[in-house]
């Protein structure tokens, strides 16, 4: 297939003596590290780099934008595990990325950003395109390098091992045009300290809150997804008979239809106002990699001070949204699977709240009768194939979908949560794509697909299976909804009509408009057996989602 991976390195280019160029040691240690992939605009400024990296065996990528390629780096991130790579050129290249470098840094993203620069001595005098990349980054990334000659993969091995160290992270590496370029003496490569799994060496105070607790509820997060926590989450809830919730990104820790699971909550107000009482009820929760940044402001102290919660934590974080009785930072499956040890299951919830919650919870987002983004939900989950991956962007839709949409896996529903930025879901949809080599749905508004239309052509160019289930309304829905709410008159959100289908066959796609559940899923089924991508616009009213979620 056109996307697969070249299948070997070619020698790095070589100078005098054979000696290699920085970028060629910089792109070895990626490589090392697992990095399969970059993404990314090249400019003049990191043509070295960008052939390093070929040589390296680290296939470079052409997206149509440095923001959709950062997320289309993360998509392959979370489909493979591979380290998630975005190049830049500097100035507008570097710019253009600052967005996904912060979704990389709220959503927990360890995404490795080399940019080119100028050296220092021509920035002196030479300004064309030239700002402090560093200055503007620091803000935004766990930490900032500008590689010097002679510390290439020096640097580049620091980043890597901050980049995935505790929460994960984006961390920068300033490449000047001299260094990429200059050959440089062999020296041995740098070897840095492997991170062990961690636990506390005091877990007692929690098993024994854990043992004498009868109403347990468990609230799991971004932490426990991104440490691979599933297998110890299910050992847990299995010897505590403890009921769970996740935050969005967390769905599918435990698939959704099993009976412990209640749902996801965080962003929909009738989803916390259904699971409230649980949490009133609760004599023990136990948060497990449960981040808030994921949460909105109804989720400001959501339980009173006096009642007992334990905070497992991959690492501490001065949020304020929350207090706990205990708090225990390491690797939060491990940490779990100590816990889980030396407990023995137990009858607990007497009066069978969480099924009744359960029930309730799922009541509540069921499709009315008739078309409308329900339906187009609904039929797309059971067309879709076990094991499939769909992604969505922000907005109205978003919500909605993320209570509906059934996971039986982690990182099967993938969304910028932290940031919620609109024009993720289709590069998302991309990298994932390239990394499993099997179609991906990608669930978008007409707004937010008009963002990053050029990525269809992406996608043509890669031959990626993507479903792109547009829902098309014709305005901003979500920020519609607010204007209502606030009694605001109507302004900025209306948006004209494409023709999505049309625009699709021109960039070499397929392309269906839809009004009904039976067109949907025949082309739905068509779409997953196709391979290249199709762009399926579903024209809903903007109204169905009042009071939807």
């Amino acid at each position: 297939m056109r996307h697969e991976r070249i299948s070997a390195a070619a020698p790095a280019e070589t100078g005098p003596q054979g000696l290699p160029r920085g970028a060629d040691l910089l792109a070895g240690q990626l490589a090392a590290a697992g990095a399969t992939h970059a993404f990314g605009i090249p400019g003049g400024e990191v043509l070295a780099l960008v052939d390093a990296l070929e040589r390296a065996g680290i296939r470079f990528l052409l997206a149509r934008h440095e923001n959709a390629a950062g997320f289309m780096a993360e998509g392959l991130w979370h489909a493979t595990g591979a380290l998630p790579v975005l190049v830049a050129t500097l100035g507008p290249g570097v710019a253009n990325a600052v967005n996904v470098v912060a979704n990389a840094q709220q959503d927990r993203v360890p995404l490795i950003f080399v940019t080119g620069c100028i050296d220092q001595a021509l920035a002196e005098s030479y300004t064309h395109q030239v700002f402090d990349h560093q200055a503007v980054l620091r803000p935004l990334v766990k930490a900032s390098f500008r590689a010097a000659p002679g510390t290439e993969d020096l640097v580049t091995a620091k980043a890597i091992a901050i980049a995935r160290r505790g929460r994960p992270g984006p961390v920068h590496i300033d490449l000047p045009i001299a260094v990429a370029e200059a050959h440089t003496a062999p020296r041995v490569a740098p070897v840095l300290p492997q991170i062990a799994r961690s636990t506390p060496a005091d877990l007692q105070s929690a098993q024994a809150l854990i043992a004498s607790a009868q109403r347990p509820l468990v609230i799991a997060g971004l932490d426990l997804v991104v440490q691979h926590g599933a297998v110890a989450l299910d050992r847990f809830l299995t010897r505590t008979g403890a009921p769970l919730l996740t935050t969005y990104k967390a769905k599918g820790l435990v698939p959704e239809d099993d009976p412990r699971v209640i749902g996801a909550v965080g962003l929909s107000p009738k989803a916390d106002a259904i699971v409230h009482p649980l949490i009133e009820a609760a004599d023990l929760i136990l948060l497990a990699g449960y981040d808030p940044i994921e949460m909105r402001q109804s989720w400001r102290h959501p339980w009173p001070a006096g009642k007992p919660v334990i905070d497992i934590v991959a690492e501490p974080a001065q949020h304020g949204m929350h207090g706990s009785s205990l708090q225990l930072e390491g690797d939060v499956g491990t940490i779990l699977s100590y816990l889980a040890e030396r407990l023995e299951a137990k009858a607990v919830w007497p009066d069978r709240e969480p099924s009744v919650i359960r029930r309730d919870f799922r009541a509540a987002f069921a499709a009315p009768t008739g078309w409308g983004p329900h339906a187009v939900f609904e039929t797309t989950r059971r067309i879709a194939p076990a094991g499939t991956i769909a992604t969505a962007d922000s907005g109205a839709h978003r919500i909605l979908l993320s209570q509906i949409w059934s996971c039986d896996g982690p990182r099967r529903l993938l969304q910028s949560s932290g940031l919620s930025t609109m024009g993720c879901a289709l590069p998302l949809a991309t990298g994932a794509a390239l990394g499993t080599g099997h179609p991906v749905l990608c669930f978008v508004g007409d707004a937010g697909l008009e963002m990053v239309l050029g990525e269809l052509a992406t996608l043509r160019d890669l031959g990626l299976p993507v479903i792109v289930v547009a829902l098309v309304d014709q305005e901003l829905g979500l920020i519609a909804l607010k204007q209502r709410q606030l009694g605001l008159p109507r302004a900025g959100i209306d948006i004209g009509a494409t023709d999505f289908a049309a625009v699709a066959g021109a960039l070499g796609g397929h392309g269906a408009t839809i009004d009904d559940c039976e067109t949907l899923a025949h082309e739905l089924a068509a779409a997953f057996e196709r391979g290249g991508f199709t762009v399926l616009a579903c024209r809903i009213d903007a109204e169905s989602y009042e009071g939807a979620f």
